[in-house]
């Protein structure tokens, strides 16, 4: 009987959730898919790239075309063996051979300390950070190797500490720029204060809207504590892509998904214009700004509350566990 109840629950659950994901989708698609491409031609011969979780999706996108514009590209993947796959198909585009991989798994704070000491030793300067990389659990709850439930750990404090441990090289190499890709999807969740490493949520899909929440926030604070050192920050909505997020739906939802509303989705070339043009505009002097369509874009008045932010902040640093001798933000 309680296995009846569970699997009912489940199939409700599916239910109610294909159903606002499909109105979302539709929605946000069919009234706001005005595509901005990104019509800067700034090179980047010189410049130093940092892009993690670029083995797909518009991550991938961005490491092509920053490539093409002669970056030096870093890409920061959890998935060495496709990275370097994907790596030797952009030399090909590209003719960039200033093309460098390493392994990140942001889900392991071990993992990041290890990374930012390679960057640290082997990099004189870093241009841009790009903060590019998520996960989503869609329909179960994962904890990472640091007990930390594993959507907020790395779409957030992954990223977080990833920062405070690379913010020396980026003051180094003023003007320097740090990218944050969230989602309009903020507007739809909240942050509790008081469960800053939810492992239990009844709705894990959820979280990844709490975790973009999360993007949103840390940026407009990192944005008020890095001002006047050089360093901007801003933050973005891609827009509705059909992306990988999707791939622990159960089968018939994920190919609906991937089918049935492909002309709602957009492209992921489409999805990383916004990146890109963060990352090489001329005109991008601002920080602390939110960004869809190439262009500044409002955000709600809550998450901008810089008490919330502050709160945040220092929740956030005793997650991630920051040492005495870490730098410091």
């Amino acid at each position: 009987m309680f296995s009846n109840i569970i699997n009912e629950f489940s199939v409700s659950y599916l239910i109610v959730f294909s159903v606002i994901s499909l109105y979302l989708i539709i929605y946000w698609n069919y009234f706001y898919r005005i595509i901005n491409f990104c019509e800067n031609n700034t090179r980047m011969v010189g410049k130093t790239v940092l892009i993690t979780g670029c083995t797909s999706g518009i991550g991938k996108e961005t490491a092509k075309d920053l490539a093409k514009r002669g970056a030096k590209v870093i890409m920061a993947c959890r998935n060495i063996d496709l990275a370097n796959k994907i790596k030797e198909d952009i030399i090909k585009e590209t003719d960039n051979c200033n093309i460098n991989v390493h392994e990140l798994d942001l889900a392991s704070f071990q993992s990041i300390r290890n990374f930012a000491r390679q960057i640290n030793e082997e990099e004189s300067k870093l241009d841009v950070l790009i903060h590019n990389a998520g996960v989503a659990q869609f329909f179960r709850n994962k904890v990472s190797e640091d007990n930390l439930e594993i959507t907020m750990q790395t779409n957030h404090y992954g990223p977080f500490l990833l920062t405070h441990l690379l913010i020396d090289l980026l003051k180094k190499s003023k003007p320097s720029r740090i990218i944050v890709v969230s989602s309009f999807g903020y507007k739809f969740a909240s942050i509790n204060l008081n469960n800053p490493n939810p492992t239990n949520a009844i709705l894990p899909c959820y979280l990844y809207l709490v975790s973009k929440r999360a993007n949103v926030v840390f940026t407009l604070e990192l944005a008020r504590r890095l001002e006047g050192t050089g360093i901007v920050v801003n933050c973005l909505h891609p827009g509705v892509i059909e992306s990988n997020l999707f791939r622990e739906f159960p089968i018939i939802l994920y190919w609906l998904l991937k089918f049935v509303l492909k002309p709602f989705f957009i492209t992921v070339e489409e999805g990383a214009q916004t990146t890109i043009y963060l990352a090489v505009s001329e005109e991008v002097k601002v920080s602390g700004k939110y960004f869809k369509n190439c262009a500044k874009a409002s955000l709600t008045r809550k998450v901008k509350d810089s008490v919330l932010g502050k709160k945040f902040w220092e929740i956030s640093e005793r997650i991630v566990k920051l040492q005495p001798t870490d730098p410091k933000i």
